[in-house]
C-alpha cells in the first residue's frame, strides 16, 4: 500500500491529544462535529466520537446534552491532565516511596525546591 493519498499512521495517543487540543481552543463547549471540522475533516465522525468517548472514560473531558448530540468541555486545562496521568502512573506502582524518592531525586535543583515550596504551602493549608 503505497498509495500517497493515505495519511501517516498516527502515534499512540497523539488523536487523543489533538481532539484535547482542539477543544481547548474551543470558547466553549464543542460538538463532535466541530472537533472534526477543526482536524481539517479527514477524520470519520465516528472516530471523532470514539476517541472523545475514550476520553470521557479517563475522565479527560465532560459531556452535556445538547439537542440530540452532546457538547463536550475539557476536564481540566494541560497541567491537570499531565497531574492525572502522573498519579494513575504512582496508583499502578505497588512501592510508591520508591517511586515518588526517585522521582524527586531525579528532578533540577529549581524543579526539586519548587516542589518543596508546594508542599509546604500545601501543609500550611491544613493546619
Amino acid at each position: 500500500m503505497t498509495d500517497r493519498r493515505r495519511s501517516r499512521r498516527r502515534g499512540q495517543g497523539e488523536l487523543e491529544a489533538q481532539v484535547l487540543s482542539a477543544l481547548r481552543e474551543a470558547d466553549r463547549s464543542a460538538t463532535a462535529g466541530w472537533v472534526q471540522e477543526r482536524l481539517g475533516g479527514d477524520l470519520a465522525y465516528t472516530t471523532v466520537i470514539t476517541i472523545l468517548t475514550r476520553l470521557l472514560d479517563k475522565g479527560a473531558v465532560t459531556r452535556q446534552r445538547e439537542g440530540r448530540s452532546f457538547a463536550w468541555t475539557p476536564a481540566s486545562d494541560e497541567a491537570g491532565l499531565a497531574a492525572r496521568r502522573m498519579r494513575k502512573v504512582l496508583d499502578g506502582e505497588p512501592d510508591r516511596e520508591a517511586v515518588l524518592a526517585s522521582f524527586v531525586t531525579s528532578l533540577e535543583p529549581d524543579d526539586e525546591q519548587l516542589l518543596r515550596e508546594l508542599l509546604g504551602r500545601s501543609a500550611e493549608r491544613e493546619v
